[in-house]
């Protein structure tokens, strides 16, 4: 799945009442905490999982390398204080984050990841979803996340919107090499191999 959250129609609620970060902890399968409730997200295909899995390696490649930052799948839980659509976590297919982690590690991170990239699943490609994911990405620049990627699977391009101008993405296509500055300053990867 993306980790762009299912159509209203999907949503469930854990509890009779509101919904918190620790129903999430016991909540099966990938899901998210928005607006007192628990929103599970799909699985995804074989195409966006391979994609998610590549920027996962890439990145986790040159944490070790540079030894700063942890690279996380796309089942790591991110909670952060509710923002103003009412989200109080994320879990994005892979991410980045360069800050500090939790005093129990079973936990999730206190906060957003510093990069995240969402990879497009089947359904993924109406104007409902369109919708959701614009949504998402305000959420995530809201947060703090410093750059988040919209990676369509079925064009191969990778579009990277940058919080610091979030109207004006830069769009990176095959024979290219897709960066995340500012927030993982040096790291690269070749679209090609990415979509290969």
């Amino acid at each position: 799945m993306t980790g762009f959250p299912e159509r209203q129609t999907n949503m469930s609620t854990v509890s009779r009442g509101r919904a918190t970060i620790e129903d999430l902890y016991h909540t099966e399968g990938k899901a998210e905490l928005i607006g007192g409730r628990i929103v599970p997200l799909m699985a995804s295909g074989y195409r966006p999982n391979r994609v998610a899995g590549r920027i996962y390696r890439s990145l986790d490649d040159f944490s070790a390398q540079i030894g700063r930052g942890d690279a996380f799948t796309d089942n790591m839980g991110f909670a952060v204080p509710e923002l103003t659509s009412g989200r109080e976590s994320f879990s994005p297919d892979a991410s980045w984050y360069d800050g500090p982690l939790p005093k129990n590690l079973m936990r999730f991170i206190e906060g957003p990841p510093t990069f995240a990239a969402e990879v497009r699943s089947e359904g993924d490609y109406t104007p409902a979803a369109e919708a959701e994911i614009v949504e998402k990405r305000a959420d995530y620049f809201e947060a703090g996340t410093l750059v988040v990627w919209d990676v369509d699977p079925v064009a191969e391009h990778v579009d990277v919107y940058r919080r610091d101008d979030p109207d004006n993405p830069r769009r990176f296509v095959r024979g290219e090499t897709a960066d995340a500055e500012p927030a993982v300053p040096g790291w690269r990867i070749d679209v090609d191999w990415l979509f290969g």
